[in-house]
């Protein structure tokens, strides 16, 4: 009860002090950017913020986000998004409850939970200062790190398959004794979750980069879409997560990520042709 309670106040702490420190974050001077004529635009730019409600401004980001869900390069990035919903409940929620479900892990089958998510996040910070640093000054565009972030989670889930009990998922309070492909190793399973965490930070570093640069405009609709894809997605992976096997659930992600990968290049592609007759993408 003492350590809950030491968590749960320094979250909190952590939490009040980001939020105090947001609400701080200047507002951009819009007044650098106005030239001669700021005089007369700030008064229009009053009249028209004036004149347009916020419950207006909520429906057009509304409208745009709608209109933006149609098109072609939304559409093919949905189904990236929606594999990185998929995968995010995999390894925040399904493959630590996993780990836990094996009895066969001994007595530190509990603390390998914690372990878990330890090498998860040392997998997303090293993915995500590494790729951070590449995209500054990457000449072969954002396809290879996609291509290696699959690649990784593809490896992951195929130890998963042979270290994992297929019952491990929906298994009882006691845990589960089955028996999997290989003999069950902990060094593997924490090994695992290393690459499903360096093989997020490829999808979404990238994923976040391409929206970007597409919509770089108008990225709040963007944006949003992103998040409502993901969102809609983890929820779903979390519902079947409590009745599919392993394997199963393996399954799914193995082909989201498949048709996902592909979908990606090709948006990718199309932008690089873009950028290299250096037009506007919005033409």
């Amino acid at each position: 009860e003492s350590d809950r309670r030491t968590v749960f106040i320094a979250l909190t702490v952590i939490s009040l002090v980001g939020t105090v420190l947001f609400f701080l974050i200047r507002q951009p001077d819009s007044e650098n950017v106005l030239g001669e004529d700021e005089s007369s635009d700030d008064q229009d730019l009053e009249v028209n913020e004036s004149a347009q409600s916020t419950m207006g401004k909520a429906v057009d980001a509304f409208k745009k986000s709608l209109k933006l869900c149609v098109t072609k390069e939304m559409l093919l990035l949905s189904i990236t998004t929606a594999y990185t919903g998929l995968e995010l409940t995999f390894f925040s929620g399904v493959y630590g409850t996993c780990i836990g479900a094996v009895n066969k892990f001994g007595t530190e089958e509990k603390s390998l939970i914690g372990l878990s998510g330890i090498f998860i996040g040392i997998g997303e910070i090293l993915g995500g200062s590494l790729f951070g640093l590449l995209s500054k000054n990457n000449r072969f565009g954002r396809n290879p790190v996609v291509l290696l972030g699959i690649l990784v989670h593809f490896i992951a889930f195929y130890l998963i398959f042979l270290n994992m009990p297929g019952d491990a998922p929906i298994a009882p309070v006691e845990g589960t004794d089955s028996s999997a492909y290989i003999k069950s190793s902990k060094e593997v399973a924490i090994f695992c979750s290393f690459l499903l965490g360096l093989g997020d930070s490829c999808f979404n570093t990238q994923l976040l980069s391409i929206l970007g640069f597409l919509y770089s405009e108008d990225s709040a609709p963007a944006f949003a879409v992103f998040k409502f894809v993901q969102s809609i997605c983890a929820a779903v992976a979390f519902f079947y997560s409590n009745y599919l096997l392993l394997h199963w659930q393996l399954l799914v992600m193995v082909i989201f990520g498949f048709f996902g990968t592909i979908s990606f290049f090709s948006v990718e592609w199309a932008a690089a042709a873009i950028v290299a007759r250096g037009s506007d993408y919005r033409s």
